[in-house]
């Protein structure tokens, strides 16, 4: 029976003075419901990638000019860069004359897109494969796999290299204590150090102790009356910075002068090469997710001289970085992303550069289960916008938690106790995968 206008059955009417006989407001009711919800079953998930590195370009890196090249458009859709053959027979533009001879190692997606055009936006979108929410501070892939897994051989599940990029690269609704580490200084500079890792001159071991026993004393006077998430994170942080500053291990793999002088030159003296040996150490050692950060690709004047000026040292130091791994046998379980917020528009502007495009833009995935020689969808004649396969921030994130063995749907419960998907309708990317 139900009355009329009224969508309620006699059932669900007499469920909820069920409710009220128990002693439970509706408040309570769906509380436990979304703690049901958060409890779903998930099945286990094979992981083939035990680490990655996220080598970010902020900006907007062209696509014509790196990754899709147009030879056969107008001259003004195309640019004045020239195509090269890559070892797969595909092009890439003369930009990338390295990256072209290890193309069976890697794989390009030409489709990506989203609709984003605003700078912190696009970022949004690439870091959590989220479309921004003013409801909702969502979190970074690092970070949710900084939650998932934890810390490896004392080292931190999440590093920036050289800081922390921007504010959609941290921890959004998470607790602070899975936002990222930050190195504090660029391994490309002479003299590196990365910050508050050593002891304080003067500072004992035995001195270091003491001090850690005072503070934990000190902490769980705090954590019986307080069960703030600052303080726990705050613990959290403590924790782990002991374990860094103790550990002998995790202190050797901030060393990048530990590194033999050839691979570092091979690597390239320079800003790309030398993150990017920093980052493939760091994995090595154990770190679960490392962000790099190279460059700026917001080149709305002069597109030419800036792709020209810009891609050897990241061709030169992707390639040392793909080929140092194959050797040493981590590529198969390291997974590279190399990514932007948005690529350019299809005509040249009257600077010579392009704007922003979000349209239509590459993404290269390498290792991890990624199948090199690949080449995942393609852009229309005038790189304007995809023409096959059309892949969403939201369907690489899911691909890259699909490798690492993390589903992708699984709900996390957000402030207000309310569950929320890592990541919303992707699907994983099969084309890509080995």
């Amino acid at each position: 029976m139900k009355c009329e206008g009224n969508r309620m059955s006699r059932r669900a009417m007499l469920t909820v003075g069920a409710i009220g006989g128990l002693g439970l407001t509706l408040t309570d009711f769906f509380r436990m419901k979304s703690a049901q919800a958060d409890q779903k079953h998930y099945d286990f998930l094979q992981a083939k990638a035990q680490s990655v590195i996220h080598i970010y370009l902020p900006g907007g890196m062209a696509h014509q000019e790196s990754f899709d090249p147009k030879p056969y458009s107008p001259l003004e859709y195309r640019g004045e860069l020239n195509p090269i053959k890559t070892n797969t027979g595909e092009q890439f533009c003369e930009t990338l004359p390295q990256l072209a001879t290890i193309a069976d190692k890697f794989a390009v997606i030409r489709s990506m897109t989203h609709g984003e055009a605003a700078h912190e936006r696009g970022t949004h979108n690439m870091f959590t494969g989220y479309r921004p929410s003013p409801a909702l501070n969502y979190p970074s892939m690092g970070s949710v796999v900084s939650h998932e897994y934890g810390p490896r051989n004392n080292l931190p599940p999440y590093v920036c290299i050289p800081s922390v990029p921007n504010e959609f690269a941290s921890n959004g609704y998470l607790s602070s204590s899975y936002a990222p580490f930050s190195l504090g200084a660029d391994p490309a500079n002479g003299g590196f150090k990365v910050q508050d890792l050593n002891m304080p001159n003067g500072v004992t071991e035995e001195r270091f102790t003491r001090r850690r026993t005072a503070l934990e004393a000190v902490n769980d006077h705090f954590s019986k009356y307080d069960k703030s998430d600052n303080v726990g994170a705050m613990n959290t942080f403590y924790e782990r910075a002991y374990s860094l500053i103790s550990s002998k291990q995790a202190r050797d793999a901030f060393n990048i002068d530990a590194e033999d002088a050839k691979l570092r030159d091979e690597y390239g003296r320079n800003t790309a090469g030398q993150r990017l040996l920093m980052a493939r150490r760091l994995v090595g050692a154990g770190a679960r997710f490392v962000t790099l950060t190279y460059g700026g690709w917001d080149m709305h004047a002069g597109i030419t001289k800036g792709m020209k000026s810009s891609l050897p040292a990241l061709d030169q130091g992707l390639t040392a970085l793909i080929k140092d791994l194959d050797r040493s046998g981590q590529l198969a379980t390291t997974l590279i992303m190399v990514s932007s917020e948005f690529g350019r528009t299809p005509k040249i502007n009257k600077d010579a550069g392009r704007d922003h495009w979000p349209k239509v833009f590459s993404v290269m995935l390498a290792g991890g289960g990624i199948k090199g020689g690949t080449i995942y969808g393609t852009s229309n004649a005038t790189a304007s916008e995809p023409e096959s396969d059309a892949v969403g921030p939201e369907d690489l994130a899911t691909t890259i938690y699909h490798q690492l063995g993390i589903v992708a749907d699984k709900e996390l419960m957000s402030p207000g106790d309310r569950p929320i998907e890592i990541v919303d309708g992707g699907k994983v990317i099969k084309g890509l995968l080995a």
